[in-house]
């Protein structure tokens, strides 16, 4: 088993450019260290249902108006504005800007249970004797003893058979060649979705990892949970 940089085709110098803007570097920064109330602002705010400050207030009022302290009120205000500015790039422009920043949650996340350098994004794993998959991983961790390939959603919709398949296909690949891999999916998404989501689906599950907006901070402890 060992790992290659994704090809620097259209899509990916396009998508470069948006990892690497600071609002997602940003984002990553405020939503590693936020409550589960924090996230789900960010996620319902970033979806552009209305870009009015004062109705998000009122939704979550815990955040805001009945915070604990100021400390706490400017965290929310803070998410508030980000998730905003996210949401009014248009359609197109916000998917991209929220997977990126998925992806640049993950990392900065996994980064704080292994050594940063070991933390990879746009990376394919390969096989000997095995075609080698055309989409990288969003995230990967890459170490001696044991390696992770992590493939990023904003929602769960965005669960598909190509995404587990390939996944699951990995896992099974660095079984036979003797190498760990764990295979997961970060869905930025409430975990009764994601499991409807998966429940209807053919695509084998038993060896691909769910982690989902409340259990997130797994990702940076010593376990990653099943799905």
């Amino acid at each position: 088993m060992r790992f290659q940089d994704a090809a620097t085709d259209a899509r990916a110098v396009v998508y470069a450019g948006i990892q690497a803007d600071p609002l997602v570097a940003r984002a990553a920064e405020l939503l590693a260290d936020a409550s589960a109330g924090h996230r789900l602002l960010a996620r319902a705010a970033m979806n552009g249902e209305t870009s009015d400050p004062d109705t998000w207030r009122a939704i979550f009022p815990r955040l805001f108006a009945d915070a604990p302290d100021i400390e706490e009120r400017d965290r929310s205000e803070a998410i508030l504005a980000l998730s905003l500015d996210v949401a009014a790039r248009g359609e197109q422009v916000r998917s991209q800007f929220r997977g990126a920043i998925v992806e640049a949650l993950t990392a900065r996340l996994l980064a704080r249970r292994v050594p940063p350098a070991a933390v990879h994004r746009e990376r394919r794993i390969l096989f000997d004797g095995v075609r080698a998959e055309i989409h990288p991983y969003d995230v990967t961790v890459e170490l001696p003893e044991r390696a992770e390939g992590y493939d990023c959603k904003w929602g769960a919709r965005g669960i598909g058979p190509d995404v587990l398949l390939q996944l699951d296909a990995a896992r099974g690949h660095a079984e036979a060649e003797g190498s760990r891999l764990l295979v997961a999916i970060v869905v930025f998404d409430a975990r009764r979705s994601c499991r409807i989501r998966l429940a209807r689906q053919t695509a084998p599950l038993a060896g691909v990892r769910l982690v989902t907006i409340e259990t997130l901070d797994a990702l940076g402890r010593s376990k990653v949970p099943s799905a």
